[in-house]
C-alpha cells in the first residue's frame, strides 16, 4: 500500500485544516488507518486512528478538536483539525495496517506502539 498525504499548510491559532491520505495499491476497507505527528528530536506521536468498522481512537491532546473519517470508496482517510494550536505544529504522517481488531482499546495500543506497516511521506502543519 502506498499512502500520499496532502492538505497541510500554515494556519493561525484557532484555525482549521483538513488532511487527506489517499491510498493506492490495495483497497483500504480492511485496513486500520492512523495519523501520527512528529517534531524534530521527538518521537512520532499517534494522533488518531480508525478501525475498519469506523470506530476511532484519539490522543487526549486532540480529543474534541480533531475528527478522523474514512471514505473507502475513494480509498481515502481524512483528518479534520479544528481549533489548531501552536503545539499542533508538526509533520503529520498517515499510516495503514492490515492487522485490525475492531477494538478501540487495541487500536489505541497500536497507535501508542506505532504498530503500522505502511507509512506516507508526511505533510507539514504549522500553526502560529
Amino acid at each position: 500500500v502506498q499512502l500520499v498525504e496532502s492538505g497541510g499548510g500554515s494556519v493561525q491559532t484557532g484555525g482549521s485544516l483538513r488532511l487527506s491520505c489517499v491510498a493506492s495499491g490495495d483497497t483500504i476497507g480492511r485496513y486500520c488507518m492512523g495519523w501520527f505527528r512528529q517534531i524534530p528530536d521527538k518521537e512520532r506521536e499517534g494522533v488518531a486512528g480508525i478501525e475498519s468498522d469506523g470506530s476511532t481512537s484519539y490522543a487526549d491532546s486532540v480529543k474534541g478538536r480533531f475528527a478522523l473519517s474514512r471514505d473507502n470508496a475513494k480509498n481515502t482517510v481524512y483528518l479534520q483539525m479544528n481549533d489548531l494550536q501552536p503545539e499542533d505544529t508538526a509533520m503529520y504522517y498517515c499510516a495503514a495496517d492490515a492487522t485490525c481488531y475492531t477494538d478501540v482499546a487495541k487500536l489505541a495500543l497500536k497507535l501508542s506502539r506505532r504498530d503500522f506497516g505502511y507509512w506516507g511521506q508526511g505533510t507539514q502543519v504549522t500553526v502560529s
